[in-house]
């Protein structure tokens, strides 16, 4: 495809307007002011348009759309307790499929090509991010509360079997992560028998980290002082490449952590402002040139996938905060949502319009009264564009979304499937 006339968010995240721009395969090939010598297919006309880097949703549990809007206004324990986890022990493998599809529906609507996702029923995780065309690196959290090892729990096996079938699946789409779903719900010999199991496969992690002030509060009294950053650096989890999610209690040496280790700090703004969980220091993460990424989390706590909104609240928040209006240009803030996203999950050629990079792209429409006048078209894209100004979603050089249409997915199939899956869990609910 050869996108002619296209506005472009170039390296830098400069604009650049009236550009062509050449995909071939999986890759972008040409970037020019001028037309490429050579074909490459449809023309695609880019007049009124902008093309970018397609989004990265670092931090996501894809199934929970089923949950959408059910448990409102709960703390998080009371939230989890009370209404996530008896939901999902009534959710079968099929259940998790059709949640993931409608999951990937709505990010493909919104620009987001990959997620790092942390659920279970990896296999029919997988199977939806290979049916969909997504990419996603997947993991199943772990949780352990008595004193068996990691190889005596069913997410251990299911975690080989994984490693066997899926893990760089569909040309490298599909790959699986580790994961330890926090350390309120893991035992110290599982994390450290879980940190020789990344050092053995050389997978990344993905980990809930410092999400609540309980959380954070209750790991010191229970460790000796420790934070769970400090805790899981003990145990050797973040010898593997870790992106870590929430991340909002840092405190003191937390820092320096994860600076040296290289963990991701994946800021989930809309997710915790509903649980009233608090506000990551992303500023002082920043000055570490620590890297942040950008997640929406599940749609039961957030309640949408749609990332323009956690890049706008993240480009906003923490001027309020802080009364400094200069903290998070655009630039850090559609940096955070692509190129940083996609370092987080190892995929260092994916999140950059450059000649060589994988063609993971999006289209903005440019044309509606709310970017006019375009006196900066990288302030509109971060402070004026919506989600729904999205017209075309390509991973991998596949255009996937387009103009309203879905070039992989039955989405009347998959609404009605999520709704009557819905429908017989809480029929299940109230009858227990």
């Amino acid at each position: 495809m050869l996108f002619e006339h296209i506005g472009i968010i170039g390296e830098h995240a400069a604009y650049q307007p009236d550009r062509y721009v050449g995909v071939r395969g999986h890759t972008i090939a040409y970037i020019g002011d001028t037309p490429p010598g050579e074909d490459f297919g449809e023309h695609y006309d880019g007049h009124g348009k902008v093309l970018f880097p397609a989004f990265v949703n670092a931090h996501s549990h894809s199934p929970m759309t089923l949950l959408r809007g059910y448990g409102e206004n709960l703390a998080l324990e009371d939230w989890l307790q009370t209404r996530i986890f008896p939901f999902e022990a009534k959710m079968t493998g099929d259940d998790v499929y059709y949640g993931a599809m409608l999951a990937f529906a709505e990010m493909l609507r919104y620009g987001v090509v990959s997620t790092t996702d942390m659920y279970y029923h990896g296999d029919k995780l997988g199977q939806a991010v290979l049916d969909s065309g997504v990419k996603c690196n997947m993991s199943i959290g772990v949780t352990c509360f008595d004193n068996r090892n990691l190889w005596e729990l069913e997410y251990y096996q299911q975690c080989k079997e994984l490693l066997t079938t899926m893990h760089q699946a569909g040309g490298g789409r599909l790959r699986l992560d580790l994961s330890i779903h926090a350390e309120y719900t893991s035992t110290p010999k599982v994390v450290a028998q879980m940190a020789d199991f990344a050092k053995e496969t050389g997978l990344r992690m993905h980990i809930h980290l410092s999400e609540t002030r309980k959380e954070h509060e209750e790991c010191k009294a229970r460790h000796e002082g420790m934070t769970p950053a400090q805790y899981f650096c003990a145990l050797g989890l973040f010898d593997a490449p870790t992106t870590a999610a929430h991340c909002v209690w840092l405190e003191g040496e937390d820092f320096d952590i994860l600076s040296e280790k290289g963990v991701t700090a994946v800021n989930n703004p809309i997710s915790n402002l509903k649980l009233a969980s608090g506000f990551c220091q992303v500023p002082e993460l920043l000055r570490r040139s620590i890297n942040v990424a950008l997640g929406t989390d599940s749609v039961a706590s957030n309640n949408n996938l749609n990332i323009m909104e956690e890049i706008k609240l993240f480009a906003l928040l923490y001027k309020g905060l802080s009364g400094d209006p200069t903290l998070i240009t655009p630039a850090q803030a559609l940096t955070a949502a692509t190129r940083n996203g996609a370092l987080s999950q190892g995929r260092t050629d994916c999140g950059l319009l450059q000649e060589g990079y994988r063609a993971d792209l999006i289209v903005i429409d440019s044309r509606g009264p709310w970017m006019h006048p375009a006196t900066d078209m990288l302030n509109n894209l971060v402070y004026s564009a919506q989600g729904s100004d999205v017209c075309l979603t390509m991973a991998d050089g596949r255009v996937l979304y387009r103009d309203g249409e879905y070039t992989t997915l039955d989405i009347e199939r998959i609404q009605f499937e999520v709704e009557t899956r819905k429908t017989r869990i809480l029929s299940e609910l109230s009858r227990a």
